[in-house]
């Protein structure tokens, strides 16, 4: 398909990048960085942030954004805390942070398609809202997950694997089959390439394009309910930058903002690049700036590559 193609150059290039930075760590500390107890760290690191991305790149290949994740993350992580302390039912708070995190999924999706409001304002708006409806549910104080739940799916694990890795992973790969292979997929990549052009050839762009952020919500909320059990607290003041993170993992891997481009496969790379490294900048006592920098110049040259690709294929 048209889009793989022009998104699998720069999935090779930033896959290279990654095995590179990888041999650097390893070959730099080589009794720290390649261990096995630290790969799993980094996984483990990244399984949360990956749940966030992959909606963001069905969003972005529509042409959209959606800036809300991190601020629906927590705010379902505090419905789902909330719930679970008036219930004692762990399955009951684990629905509700889904439904929360698909409500407001869908409420940016009618608002884009619907309401004809910009992307942009949209998610910046119902970032502010989901957080401060956080902070008014709280008091602005992080609320404690269930022991049962910490330390139940929180410390569990499978062949030597948290659990939570796999949940994410497997929902992961189901996503990019989906995106790559049915007609949701096609229909995504139709509306990022030409929404009029898709309207045209029978695609129900609207209603497509509700679904998405739908999507991107229902994750979102996944995500809370996984960070929940994990480190155990609602996390209310510590994702303020999944979004940008989750932005920028889309973009390092492939995706194009201008829409229409984009593969999960790309996205996982992107995720992990970051995640590498702050990891091998704290073995090897750099200061975590550093990586903040590298990261930034990665997703500058991410983004003209796209450009220069795309008026490459357009003369």
């Amino acid at each position: 398909m048209k889009h793989l193609r022009l998104g699998a150059p720069q999935v090779v290039w930033i896959g290279l990048v990654l095995a590179g930075l990888v041999v650097a760590f390893s070959v730099l500390a080589p009794r720290t960085f390649p261990t096995s107890f630290n790969l799993l760290n980094l996984v483990s690191d990244a399984a949360i942030l990956l749940l966030l991305a992959t909606g963001m790149t069905y969003v972005i290949i529509t042409a959209g954004i959606d800036l809300s994740v991190g601020g629906v993350l927590v705010f379902s992580a505090v419905s789902a805390a909330k719930v679970m302390e008036a219930t004692g039912s762990l399955a009951l708070g684990a629905l509700a942070a889904l439904v929360a995190g698909l409500a407001w999924g869908v409420l940016n999706g009618v608002l884009i398609a619907m309401g004809r409001i910009p992307a942009l304002i949209v998610t910046l708006g119902t970032l502010g809202m989901s957080l401060g409806g956080a902070l008014l549910l709280t008091g602005g104080v992080d609320l404690r997950a269930p022991t049962e739940l910490n330390l139940g799916l929180g410390l569990a694990r499978w062949l030597g694997v948290p659990v939570i890795v796999w949940i994410c992973a497997a929902i992961t790969a189901a996503l990019a089959l989906m995106l790559a292979r049915t007609r949701f997929g096609r229909h995504t990549y139709a509306i990022g390439s030409n929404a009029e052009a898709a309207r045209r050839g029978g695609v129900a762009v609207r209603a497509h394009l509700v679904k998405v952020y739908g999507l991107a919500g229902l994750l979102a909320g996944l995500a809370g309910c996984l960070s929940l059990a994990k480190y155990g607290i609602t996390g209310v003041s510590a994702h303020s930058t999944d979004n940008l993170q989750a932005i920028a993992a889309v973009v390092i891997g492939g995706t194009s903002l201008f829409g229409g481009v984009g593969t999960v496969a790309g996205t996982v790379i992107g995720v992990f690049i970051p995640v590498v490294l702050q990891n091998g900048f704290q073995i090897l006592g750099v200061r975590p700036f550093w990586q903040q920098v590298v990261v930034g110049a990665v997703l500058v040259a991410a983004v003209y590559v796209d450009q220069w690709r795309r008026r490459a294929r357009d003369h």
